[in-house]
């Protein structure tokens, strides 16, 4: 089998799953019950929030755990809108972020919030002053993501976070799902007041996650009750699911040191492949991050291309898992302003450090032969 859909969701390390039985099994206690078991848990769990927080060079202090990217999206961006709408009613993102972001955006505009949706260019970057531009003086919110989840595009997150570390209730929110531990971010150094990451994209479980929230940066919590991490996320804490998520994030970071080119090199092989097939029209930009690679096959359905190579065991998406069930078009590429053809024939490759050159040749082999014959078929 060949799995080449790592941007939709990964295969989970054994060891992350051993990790989750390992404190299930013994660690049941409630951390906030006040007995052995109890402060065995809460033990446990003040060390993963130290070690989540040493990987993402912050203070443990500044670490919520979630279920997952999307409620770590609408934790930062609704918690922010609704805490500080006193300072304004103003938001403001870009044209093709998640729909986890996007759709919390539609809905505040329903509260009475005013979002400016800001265009990229035909590589999918925002630029800057485009950002510039669109925040006001009662601007409470700007949300960016790091890395695009359909075409890989690296947007430029330090200077926008440079220019609104000027700004003093203007809060910067980085959607980092797809970018942690395959593209650098330091995010101390970019101004980053809040930022996503997901369990699942790293090779952790589903239902993980982690918000930073900077210091002295306040929220208006989703959930209310018990009070947990700070009355930030009350729910009684999964931890279990959080030592998982931590080891993942370990695992992740040890092999983007250890192969710090092994997904650029993939990436360059089966880009290199790619330009041989005359059907084959690629639409990530070359300076995109170094996991995902998004073509279309002008002409050809997108579907049928996925179920063709899935009979051979090799298993890839036609856009973003969280859109795919929604009418036949990618988004994403409509935004960048590419061909209808283009948009509705797209395909995305996306890989882990667990995919090998050899998964390349046989995925160049498989596509080239379905191509040969789809065409045949069609005349």
């Amino acid at each position: 089998m060949i799995y080449f859909d790592n941007s939709a969701t990964t295969k989970p390390h054994e060891e992350v799953i051993e990790s989750y039985q390992t404190v299930s099994e013994n660690y049941y206690g409630n951390p906030s019950s006040q007995h052995q078991l109890g402060y065995d848990a809460d033990k446990l769990l003040r060390k993963a929030y130290e070690q989540a927080a040493s990987m993402l060079g912050v203070s443990s202090q500044e670490i919520v755990f979630t279920s997952g990217g999307t409620e770590s999206n609408n934790l930062a961006i609704k918690g922010i809108a609704l805490r500080y709408q006193k300072h304004g009613k103003h938001l403001v993102t870009t044209t093709i972020e998640h729909p986890s972001v996007l759709e919390v955006f539609k809905a505040l505009e329903t509260l009475g919030f005013e979002v400016s949706y800001v265009p990229v260019d035909v590589s999918g970057v925002v630029k800057v002053e485009a950002i510039k531009e669109a925040v006001r003086e009662d601007t409470i919110l700007v949300s960016v993501m790091h890395i695009n989840n359909e075409i890989g595009t690296i947007q430029p997150v330090q200077a926008i976070g440079e220019f609104l570390a000027t700004k003093k209730y203007t809060f910067f929110h980085v959607d980092h799902v797809q970018g942690y531990g395959k593209v650098e971010l330091d995010i101390k150094g970019t101004h980053i007041d809040l930022l996503s990451v997901s369990g699942h994209k790293i090779h952790g479980l589903k239902g993980t996650g982690l918000l930073y929230l900077k210091e002295n940066v306040q929220l208006f919590p989703l959930f209310h009750g018990g009070g947990q991490q700070k009355n930030l996320r009350s729910g009684t804490e999964n931890i279990a699911g959080i030592v998982s998520l931590v080891k993942a994030m370990r695992m992740v970071s040890e092999q983007q040191m250890h192969h710090p080119n092994h997904l650029s090199t993939l990436k360059a092989e089966l880009m290199s492949r790619l330009a041989t097939l005359k059907q084959v029209v690629i639409n990530t930009p070359e300076d995109a991050a170094p996991h995902i690679i998004n073509f279309s096959v002008p002409g050809f359905k997108p579907e049928v291309i996925v179920h063709a190579l899935e009979e051979r065991r090799i298993f890839v998406s036609t856009k973003s898992a969280c859109a795919s069930k929604s009418p036949d078009e990618s988004a994403v590429l409509k935004a960048i302003n590419l061909p209808a053809d283009q948009t509705k024939s797209a395909l995305r490759i996306s890989f882990s450090y667990q995919n090998s050159e050899g998964e390349i040749e046989l995925f160049y082999r498989a596509l080239q032969k379905i191509l040969r014959d789809l065409s045949q078929v069609m005349g």
